[in-house]
């Protein structure tokens, strides 16, 4: 009985100690990174909001394809509006700011946007695929198919995020003491077991579903431009290759993104943790978080409807004064969801 009470009270005492550690950065470096994400933050929170406003404003582009990318930025919002604060007023702080609890939301909830958001670019790349590749069956995809799909994203993200709150795996303060994550530092098999499977079900599994989808329609464009039969298609071909091409630079960039944090991970389960150095302990879940303002960019960029439909609002033009789509016939994913 003694032995089980120093036991769980040294237990206790090393949680609590995690939380008192002295940052491996100095002010000015946590005044820097505090600069970034509040500015980061500001820019994403901004622009996603404007990405609504559009779909509120223009209902033609509520089309089934979209919705996923309006969840897209429900998740940036989420990582803007709650994990950039949290985080920069700890950096200015010095160190983590609000305890244990809210070390445990404020990272599950990180985690939790971070796997809608891969799961979510999953569905627009199977929606790419269904619409270019297989026609005879994404035309009979419904609204409510993609609802399902949509809210499939949703749970397994709840999923992956509540377990370190279980008991798999867990959540602490990284070594900048500024901002909390999957407790790498301590790689007991809890810790390895959770993150191999993240990795594979939330990283590998994803990524090779995005490679096969985005291949074959890659494959089937160049054999419709080899036919010389784009024209005689029932689509609109130039939109499809829009929307085509804006998520492809998004998955390049999520992945961009997220590759340091797995990288910390992997290094933590295989290796040392106390041999990470502190600036990639720190840029790797700067790097995972930058997806939220880069996103919009890509809108603008890949996509012209978007970005008519953007440059019309920021204008302050009427919708009658624009015309941001067309009348060639719409594949079942351009659709619009709401009559």
């Amino acid at each position: 009985m003694c032995d089980e009470e120093m036991t769980a009270g040294f237990l206790n005492t090393s949680a609590e100690n995690v939380y008192d550690e002295k940052s491996a950065f100095s002010q000015t470096e946590h005044n820097i990174v505090a600069a970034y994400l509040i500015t980061a933050g500001v820019v994403s929170l901004s622009s996603n909001i404007v990405v609504l406003l559009m779909f509120v404003k223009f209902r033609e582009l509520r089309t089934a394809t979209n919705a996923i990318i309006i969840n897209l930025a429900f998740t940036d919002i989420g990582v803007a509006g709650i994990g950039y604060p949290m985080s920069a007023a700890s950096d200015l702080h010095g160190s983590w700011k609000f305890g244990y609890m809210g070390c445990q939301i404020y990272a599950a909830l990180n985690i939790f946007f971070g796997m809608a958001s891969i799961g979510l670019l999953t569905v627009v790349a199977i929606d790419r695929y269904l619409t270019i590749c297989r026609p005879d069956v994404g035309q009979k995809l419904s609204a409510l198919s993609y609802t399902l799909l949509i809210v499939a994203a949703w749970l397994n993200a709840v999923f992956w995020s509540a377990m370190p709150i279980i008991g798999w795996a867990g959540y602490a303060p990284d070594p900048t003491g500024a901002t909390c994550t999957i407790n790498w530092r301590n790689n007991d098999a809890s810790f390895v077991s959770y993150t191999m499977t993240v990795i594979i079900v939330n990283f590998i599994i994803p990524l090779s579903v995005m490679f096969y989808c985005y291949y074959n329609v890659s494959v089937t464009v160049k054999r419709f431009k080899v036919s010389n039969c784009l024209d005689n298609i029932d689509m609109d071909w130039s939109d499809q290759m829009d929307v085509t091409k804006m998520s492809i630079i998004m998955i390049v960039m999520f992945l961009a993104a997220w590759s340091p944090y797995s990288i910390v991970c992997l290094w933590a389960s295989f290796g040392d943790p106390k041999k990470i150095p502190a600036p990639m302990a720190i840029i790797a879940p700067l790097f995972a978080k930058s997806s939220t303002f880069y996103n919009p960019c890509i809108y603008v960029i890949a996509n012209k409807k978007f970005r008519r439909a953007i440059t019309g609002m920021l204008r302050c033009q009427t919708r009658q004064r624009m015309n941001i789509s067309n009348q060639l016939p719409m594949t079942a994913s351009s659709v619009p969801l709401n009559p």
